[in-house]
């Protein structure tokens, strides 16, 4: 919903339920169900890792209702070329805990006080607790790491959270800078986003007694499906409802991040257009949504924002047809088909009211 007292862009798109088709999501993670039950099972006795006096921190970053995406990809990714083992529910455990590392510290930088349907760890206590216990989180993943035989998961899970916190630094360095282009935009995409996507899937083809050969075709899927899952994310952030998103939306907007829809609206305006939009980040206030909102519809950011997300989608599934033919495949397929109707149902939630 774009309205003001929901913190997101303009007044265009109705508080409606969830754009979620009922049954996609659990049609494609029916042939997980034990997987995912596992990693869950094994991602909630973590809290026992951590010390007594915190380890109600532990419990409610832990215990938090998600889909878990990325235990999802190591699964689907696992079953695409064999079987799922126990040393892929370890694994889908540390990149959940990387996850949710990012989205404690995310929650912090953005003051976002809704994660999930419920109050944020720092709403609930303080910013200052929340950076620390999301350090506590990176350090207990790379521990876990550690206790693979060879160093090459713990290596490429601390490479993988490098590249992930430095995507985040380079968005931070470009708040209401219109020299952000929209190359750069994707970099950083790449890498704080879909760098998670890509490792879920590499390391679950590490992991595989066939999956050697297959792990880079695996990782450009990740890649591409986790660019397009981010640039879905901020037109959800733009023109979505915090209802059905469960998470404080227009968040971007009051920190100054330049997301696709913005930029698009920033290549496509005139000159009076681009010096208002110039404007409303420099100054922003909540009285600044009508008029960005109405800059976004003129420009038709959403629709080509969305052809964009369609893009990646392409290029995501074309990745797949390196691997060997197999049942297995119709997981990840089903993924990207399930993220281009999310797509589509906010377009088409956008439509109702423009």
């Amino acid at each position: 919903m774009l309205t003001a007292d929901s913190n997101v862009v303009c007044n265009t798109i109705p508080d409606g339920p969830s754009p979620e088709p009922p049954g996609d999501w659990k049609q494609i993670i029916s042939p997980l169900e034990p997987f995912l039950e596992a990693v869950g099972y094994r991602l909630a006795a973590q809290v026992e890792a951590f010390d007594p006096d915190i380890s109600r921190y532990a419990d409610y970053a832990l215990n938090g209702q998600g889909k878990h995406l990325r235990a999802a990809l190591v699964g689907l990714a696992a079953k695409a070329l064999g079987k799922v083992t126990d040393a892929h529910v370890m694994v889908a455990v540390i990149i959940e805990l990387v996850h949710l590392a990012t989205l404690v510290h995310d929650d912090v930088i953005d003051e976002a006080e809704i994660r999930r349907g419920r109050p944020t760890l720092a709403a609930n206590w303080s910013n200052e607790l929340a950076v620390l216990f999301g350090d506590c989180l990176f350090a207990h993943a790379l521990k876990l790491a550690a206790g693979f035989p060879t160093p090459e998961v713990c290596r490429a899970v601390a490479t993988a959270t490098n590249t992930v916190c430095s995507g985040e630094i380079l968005q931070l360095q470009h708040r209401r800078d219109f020299r952000f282009t929209r190359e750069k935009y994707f970099k950083v995409l790449e890498m704080k986003t879909a760098e998670l996507f890509a490792l879920s899937c590499e390391l679950s083809a590490g992991l595989s007694p066939t999956g050697i050969e297959h792990k880079m075709p695996l990782r450009r899927f990740g890649l591409a499906f986790g660019t397009a899952y981010q640039v879905y994310d901020d037109c959800v952030d733009l023109f979505g409802s915090e209802t059905a998103a469960g998470k404080s939306l227009g968040t971007d907007l009051a920190k100054g991040k330049l997301t696709l829809p913005v930029l698009l609206v920033w290549e496509r305006a005139n000159a009076a257009d681009r010096a208002c939009l110039r404007v409303l980040f420099e100054e922003w206030k909540p009285g600044s949504l009508k008029r960005l909102g109405e800059l976004l519809a003129q420009y038709d950011a959403l629709k080509a924002s969305l052809e964009i997300v369609e893009q990646y989608l392409g290029a995501a599934r074309q990745t797949l047809r390196a691997l060997p033919v197999s049942n297995g495949q119709a997981g990840l397929f089903g993924l990207a088909d399930y993220l281009a109707r999310q797509a589509d149902a906010l377009g088409a939630a956008a439509g109702h009211r423009l």
